[in-house]
């Protein structure tokens, strides 16, 4: 009989000493100012901020809900006034429309400026035309007029009079077109009655003629060239009026920003640009109104206008962009359009700032994946951190050789630091596929999912949870509801010795908890609370847990928990939907024939085995051939299956169970059902630890309750799982009252010992085990198969 004991009490479970929390409450703690438990993370992120090289951007990695974008933001908060920002705008280039011109300004400068130059403009639209409406202007300007006209009339004269004399008319035709006519008289001759004339008159005529028109070219050229003078002196007055109007208030502004070169450059090429298009400022604006309505913009001149990008406070503290949707027009930004009397038209004004934008000179943080499953998006972020410019290229021209027609604005110099969150396949994905990342994100922030669970952490822990309650603005805990969550968390580490640094999965828990004492009229939360949040939570989510075990207490599902059989035992395995995990016993059933020593998998022959399921039952394979088959062939033959599966069964956590269930079956020894076991093994029949052993217990134990609790159940785990283990309250009580117990075990003979009552035993220089033992009764039994051999 086998002498294993039960493991005690308070190895089935790690509560929380009250000589630890020496607070009341939570309102006697200091909150956690940094982030629990990921120094390695926070070290990765201080080494690649500090870094001004090129390529030091972070990728983070880590499941969702560790607190990595949090931690990061609040790290970055506290960097962020190290680094100096800038305010971006693009302006009109006045050589060149079609390639708007970048300015980069001191934080805090865009707004002013633009603003300044809306105000320029507002005064520009009142006071030239009021310099252009007056007399002083009128009379100039006709006398210019005047100057021409007298020119035009007096050379025109000189020729009209010449050619009367000759009785040749000189009419004008068109506007600018002058013809010479013979005359008879004042009457001009008609192609009829000239061809009356003598041919010596016609010929006199015609030499005339000609050499007046000869005199009449050049006087014409003259007048283009008198025209074009009055043109120019035309130009020079309203540039005259314009400059007086416009000089000394750019002189104001150029004053203003004296030290900012670029700035005076374009004012300079404004003022420039008004003398020669003054008219802009004299039409009635209909055009330009329809614009901007079109645009929901001011009714200011368009092309003198700035554009600003990107603007901060004067502190110019560097930006901090979180991009949730990172598509290709957020991140990098577009160029719109609108339609004005069905044409497409766009100028610098209409450039509309993305997220990289945004973030220059800053921290750009995105989602790995969701930067993935956008088109074109992977590959530009990669040519825009090798060339360190933001270049604003339309999407079309990425998806197709052509597009439209567009601006092609001057690319931003870009300086930031992006981050991008993901999981670890991801990461590994991207490192064998991409060659460009290891150089483009030289730095992984790896965080941790677990802390050690000591004194001084479980302090840390308590702190981190007031933290939490104050920033979600919930009651405080006291310290008993603190302790309760730090042993929940040491349950989802699965760890006596650990806690969950899963910061999502314990707000939601004080969110709740603080939900049931609100509904408890209580004015803090207690740990009755707690453990009625974890309750709800259970509940909401154990439908598909409720109807397994429905199965098992109606029947359908067949499990013996009292009794003893051969070939047959319970194994455990957890099963999840999603959002809830929990264990359910499986009856694994073994049968053993004469054969070559061949173990088949029936799960695996008609494919519902995984992978690891087969090769622990490769691993049970040898492990039976290194005891028994030493000194020749196993002449036995065994069949595995788990009954009533009907799905793909995975794992090895059941490799213990199936090697007992095929001694059972050679050896004709029994197995108690009332024993349910858990654990792989290795080669040498070592237990090996397997996850989820809490729920695999739990189930058992339902089980059990549903079927009668005898009071002589239990459950066998690896020795190597004591550490794992955190009951839930019904089933520590159990154990409390001797009614349940848990067995743990170092190899599978100890496993094999508890089950079926017999000693496994201990081989002698042969080999041979003694007849009266477990392993004693499989030689036997192969002897005896052996010897029918050799008589048929």
């Amino acid at each position: 009989m086998s002498k294993k004991k039960p493991l005690p009490i308070q190895s089935l479970y790690k509560p929380c000493l009250t000589k630890d929390f020496k607070f009341s409450s939570t309102r006697a703690l200091e909150p956690l100012e940094g982030i629990l438990g990921q120094n390695r993370a926070q070290e990765a992120v201080q080494f690649a901020i500090s870094m001004a090289d090129a390529g030091y951007n972070i990728y983070a990695i880590g499941r969702n809900g560790l607190g990595k974008r949090t931690m990061i933001m609040r790290f970055l908060e506290k960097k962020r006034s190290e680094a100096v920002a800038s305010d971006w705008c693009y302006v009109n280039n006045f050589d060149d429309v079609r390639s708007p011109k970048v300015l980069r300004l001191p934080a805090g400068l865009g707004m002013p400026l633009k603003k300044d130059l809306e105000q320029l403009l507002v005064r520009l639209q009142k006071g030239i035309p009021q310099a252009f409406d007056n007399e002083s202007y009128y009379e100039r300007a006709e006398q210019i007029k005047n100057e021409l006209s007298q020119k035009q009339e007096k050379s025109l004269s000189r020729i009209a009079n010449a050619a009367k004399k000759q009785q040749i008319s000189l009419t004008v035709t068109t506007p600018g077109g002058y013809r010479l006519v013979a005359t008879d008289g004042e009457k001009p001759y008609s192609a009829e009655t000239f061809a009356e004339l003598p041919e010596a008159r016609q010929q006199e005529f015609e030499d005339a003629i000609n050499k007046l028109e000869k005199k009449l070219r050049t006087v014409l050229r003259r007048l283009s060239q008198w025209e074009q003078e009055y043109a120019d002196k035309q130009q020079a007055l309203n540039e005259e009026i314009a400059l007086a109007v416009s000089q000394h208030l750019i002189d104001n502004l150029k004053k203003k920003y004296r030290e900012h070169l670029e700035v005076v450059e374009h004012l300079e090429h404004i003022q420039a640009d008004l003398l020669k298009n003054v008219e802009i400022f004299l039409d009635d604006g209909e055009e330009q109104a329809a614009l901007a309505a079109a645009t929901m913009d001011n009714k200011l001149p368009r092309r003198y206008q700035v554009n600003v990008m990107v603007h901060h406070d004067a502190n110019g503290n560097a930006p901090i962009v979180v991009e949730d949707n990172p598509n290709y027009f957020n991140l990098f930004g577009a160029v719109e359009n609108v339609t004005y009397k069905g044409t497409v038209f766009t100028d610098f004004t209409l450039i509309r700032p993305g997220a990289l934008h945004r973030a220059n000179g800053g921290y750009l943080l995105m989602d790995a994946v969701k930067v993935l499953e956008q088109p074109f998006v992977w590959d530009a972020i990669k040519r825009t951190l090798r060339s360190g410019n933001v270049t604003m290229n339309a999407l079309e021209k990425e998806i197709t050789l052509s597009g439209t027609i567009s601006l092609e604005p001057e690319p931003m110099p870009l300086e930031v630091k992006i981050v991008l969150f993901g999981d670890r396949d991801t990461y590994l994905l991207l490192q064998q596929y991409d060659p460009d990342f290891g150089e483009l994100f030289k730095v992984t922030a790896d965080f941790e999912s677990e802390i050690s669970r000591t004194p001084e952490t479980q302090m840390h822990y308590a702190r981190f949870i007031t933290s939490l309650v104050r920033e979600k603005g919930l009651m405080p805990c006291d310290r008993y509801a603190v302790m309760r969550i730090l042993e929940h968390s040491a349950r989802v580490a699965e760890d006596q010795n650990r806690l969950s640094l899963h910061a999502a999965d314990i707000a939601n828990l004080l969110r709740e908890s603080n939900y049931w004492a609100n509904e408890a009229k209580a004015k803090m939360i207690h740990s009755e609370h707690v453990d009625k949040a974890l309750r709800s939570a259970e509940y909401r989510s154990s439908r598909i847990r409720d109807q397994v075990f429905d199965s098992i207490r109606d029947g359908t599902t067949l499990i013996s928990t009292i009794g003893e059989k051969v070939g047959q035992i319970n194994a455990l395995s957890v099963l999840s939907t999603g959002d809830h995990e929990f264990g359910v016993p499986s009856r694994v059933t073994a049968t053993t024939h004469y054969g070559d020593g061949e173990v088949i998998d029936i799960e695996r022959d008609v494919k519902l085995a995984g992978a690891i399921h087969s090769k622990g039952m490769m691993i049970l394979s040898a492990y039976l051939a290194s005891i028994f088959g030493k000194n020749g062939p196993i002449r036995i033959s065994a069949s595995i299956a788990f009954e009533q599966s009907y799905s793909e069964v995975d794992g090895d956590s059941a490799s213990m169970a199936e090697f007992c269930a095929i001694i059972s079956s050679i050896s004709d020894a029994p197995i108690k059902q009332n024993i349910a076991i858990t654990g792989s093994m290795n080669q040498f029949g070592d237990s090996q630890p397997v996850g989820g052993v809490n729920e695999k217990i739990e189930g058992f134990f339902e089980t059990c309750c549903i079927k009668g609790l005898s009071g002589e159940q239990g459950v066998i785990i690896p020795a190597s799982n004591e550490h794992n283990l955190m009951l839930n309250k019904r089933v520590l009580d159990a154990c409390k009252e001797k009614k349940f117990f848990i067995y743990s075990v170092r190899n599978v003979g100890e496993a094999l010992e508890i089950l079926t009552g017999l000693r496994v035993g201990q081989p002698n220089e042969k080999g041979t085990y003694s007849r009266n033992t477990l392993f004693g009764m499989v030689q036997q039994k192969l002897k005896q198969l052996k010897m029918a051999e050799r008589r048929h």
